[in-house]
């Protein structure tokens, strides 16, 4: 999302010659599946991280300029929240220890932040929301001041004519009013991204797909918003509501919202990008010089830019992506579904589970997905989310099941052996995969631990509880020890 565009207005004119042009990257990109050689021979893997910012009582500290600057590290970046900043970790080759240097590599990156931002007041949370966010903290002032935000800002509320509204349920109930996406920037996440051939491209999103309930399920960490108890993964629902362009009329007619489940398996990563192209109008319709054929017939690999970032404004949980390095093209899943934290080893061990999991369904002889229908995978999801830990999902060949059962009996054995495939080593594999099993056998995960705690507190104000029970949860943290080991 972080990507510098100028700010600016559009005509009628730039959106037609804009559409032109996307049309004509897509028919570019069509070519190059067929035709071009991608990146593939050994496939890369990496992470991004989304970060809360607090001050010393754990309110939201709107500082990430100030921050940046003096961390003075390439690989931070700002998000859209002043209170948001995003750290990329240099991707790596699971086969080459790529689990363990992400932990170093982030453990060190973070704690090195973290002793620099404190310094103009501001600490560092891996949450997947905010607990002690007010409404206040979430119009447009709150906004970093990069121009795409505001532009975004602006084309999202144009689009749909009318204030945001976010109704969400739970053990408690939320209702507000927004008049810019802020609430998005709630949502902190923690993506997962793994390189693929064009071949391989629709199982492994498929795959992805497919476990991504399971996911939510296992690693949901967002059970409070505005003060209010609400679902394990509350970001799932907050995030489909505050970038959604529709107004209630497109919304009885079927039109399709931005954040984005999806409605079918695929044969090709060609398919989400012409759906992108056929159901969602431009918000930012900037169009550069290149001409996408003429660089292709060169030689050369044409950047796609229009392509590219009309792609980065429809959000789906699992995101195709095209991208170049190094002068070659390549394509990933960026795995969405997850929210930051509680601690880094978590964050490895939900990756690890991931990677592992997704290459093993990917590449086994009878797709899952050909005995599930997509439905099912979303109620899946949405059901995950709400429940988390304690849900139910169905599964094929074995019906309703608890996920934490799922996972003990078939999901941990199959990760194990996709991350033998990819090369993991055998320590590295048993000590991120022990992880989830302690989880699974505890029914602790990070959403569990904050209620349980508030639970504990609920003699006190909400937000006396929330700024006591974040403090703690900050503790434990930077401790590093998973999150069902907490006391």
């Amino acid at each position: 999302m972080g990507e510098e565009v100028d700010a600016q207005e559009f005509s009628r004119a730039d959106r037609t010659r804009h559409r032109e042009k996307v049309r004509r990257c897509l028919d570019v990109f069509a070519r190059m599946l067929r035709d071009a050689h991608f990146d593939t021979d050994d496939p890369m893997v990496g992470l991004e991280v989304e970060l809360n910012l607090v001050d010393e009582s754990g309110d939201p500290a709107l500082k990430n300029v100030e921050a940046l600057e003096r961390i003075a590290d390439p690989d931070f970046v700002t998000e859209l929240g002043q209170f948001n900043l995003e750290i990329n970790v240099p991707p790596g080759k699971l086969r080459d220890g790529a689990l363990s240097t992400f932990e170093k590599t982030l453990r060190s990156s973070l704690n090195d932040a973290e002793q620099k931002s404190s310094e103009v007041g501001a600490h560092l949370v891996m949450i997947g929301i905010l607990p002690t966010l007010a409404e206040g903290d979430l119009g447009i002032d709150s906004i970093t001041p990069n121009p795409r935000y505001r532009l975004l800002s602006e084309q999202i509320m144009a689009a749909r004519g009318e204030d945001i509204t976010i109704a969400i349920g739970g053990p408690e109930r939320l209702g507000t009013t927004a008049d810019s996406i802020l609430p998005e920037a709630a949502c902190t996440s923690f993506q997962i991204h793994v390189q693929t051939s064009p071949e391989q491209f629709a199982a492994y999103w498929n795959a992805s797909q497919a476990i991504s309930a399971i996911q939510v399920a296992l690693g949901a960490n967002s059970p409070y918003l505005l003060g209010k108890e609400l679902w394990r993964e509350t970001r799932i629902p907050l995030f489909e509501q505050a970038t959604d362009t529709r107004s209630e009329e497109l919304k009885a007619q079927g039109v399709r919202p931005r954040v984005w489940f999806g409605e079918r398996w695929i044969n090709s990563v060609f398919d989400l990008f012409e759906e992108n192209v056929r159901y969602f109008p431009a918000l930012l319709p900037i169009t550069d010089d290149e001409d996408p054929l003429e660089v292709l017939e060169d030689g050369g690999v044409p950047h796609l830019s229009e392509l590219r970032l009309h792609n980065g404004t429809i959000y789906r949980w699992n995101r195709p992506v095209y991208d170049i390095a190094a002068g070659v093209p390549h394509l990933r899943v960026e795995n969405r579904c997850l929210g930051a934290g509680p601690t880094v080893a978590d964050m490895m061990a939900n990756a690890a589970f991931y990677f592992g999991l997704v290459r093993h369904l990917a590449e086994s002889e009878r797709p899952l997905w050909s005995q599930m229908s997509f439905s099912a995978a979303e109620e899946n999801f949405h059901v995950a989310a709400e429940h988390g830990i304690e849900t139910q999902v169905y599964w094929p060949g074995v019906g309703q099941v608890r996920v934490t059962e799922l996972v003990l009996r078939k999901l941990l054995p199959m990760a194990r052996l996709g991350l033998e495939a990819w090369g993991v080593p055998d320590e590295e594999c048993a000590r991120m995969l022990e992880i989830i099993e302690g989880r699974c056998l505890s029914g602790v995960n990070g959403s569990e631990w904050f209620t349980r705690r508030m639970h504990d507190r609920s003699d006190l104000d909400r937000y006396d509880a929330l700024r006591t029970t974040l403090g703690e949860y900050r503790e434990q943290m930077h401790a590093n020890r998973p999150v069902h080991t907490w006391e």
